[in-house]
């Protein structure tokens, strides 16, 4: 188990013009947190974890979440968003800012495109 408690998000939340970043932050056997960071029109294409849930908790911007194959809905800062074990999620960033979030992933959780 690390001893590392608290991490600053400078470390973490850095931009990329190719693609989105995601930075591990910590790994367990209990869960898997990643900090993301999406510049504007960057995406998450539809996926699921056929075997465990992904937390996200937003902390800017905004985006519209994908919550099946004909739903979206418009997601932004301060909203917890959780797409339990098997169901479909992903993101675009359609908003004027940055889009950052912290995900927590079951453990051996999987990971489906679809």
């Amino acid at each position: 188990m690390s001893t590392i408690r608290i991490f600053k998000k400078g470390s973490f939340f850095q931009p990329s013009d190719d693609e989105p970043v995601r930075a591990v932050i910590s790994e367990s056997e209990h869960a898997v947190v990643v900090a993301w960071h999406l510049k504007t029109g960057q995406k998450i294409p539809a996926h699921c974890h056929p075997k465990g849930q992904d937390t996200w908790t937003v902390l800017s911007g905004s985006g519209e979440y994908c919550l099946d194959a004909e739903n979206r809905q418009t997601i932004g800062a301060g909203d917890v968003v959780i797409a339990y074990q098997g169901q479909m999620h992903g993101v675009i960033n359609d908003g004027e800012e940055s889009l950052t979030f912290v995900s927590v992933v079951s453990p051996n959780a999987g990971y489906q495109l679809l």
